[in-house]
């Protein structure tokens, strides 16, 4: 998941996440609609899974959420690591 510029939130699936991130950043061809007119963006949550079905699952159920669901998840990170978004 990326926080934008404006401050909303987009979640996406990739195999190569800070490539991705750099894509969104950088690159009109390959970065999404959404995000290329809210640059830049910088990652604040991401997970791992074994299978892109998993991934595909999760990223469905997190789209699903309002966006103080999204935060709590940020948050949460936050608290396990103690670093900053």
């Amino acid at each position: 998941m990326v926080r934008c510029s404006d401050g909303s939130l987009y979640t996406g699936i990739a195999i190569d996440v800070a490539r991705r991130v750099v894509e969104h950043n950088t690159n009109d061809a390959l970065a999404a609609r959404y995000t290329r007119a809210r640059r830049p963006v910088m990652l604040v949550h991401q997970e791992k899974y074994d299978t892109r079905s998993a991934a595909s699952k999760r990223e469905y159920e997190i789209k699903q959420m309002g966006k103080e669901e999204k935060l709590m998840l940020i948050v949460a990170d936050l608290n396990i690591t103690g670093s900053s978004c």
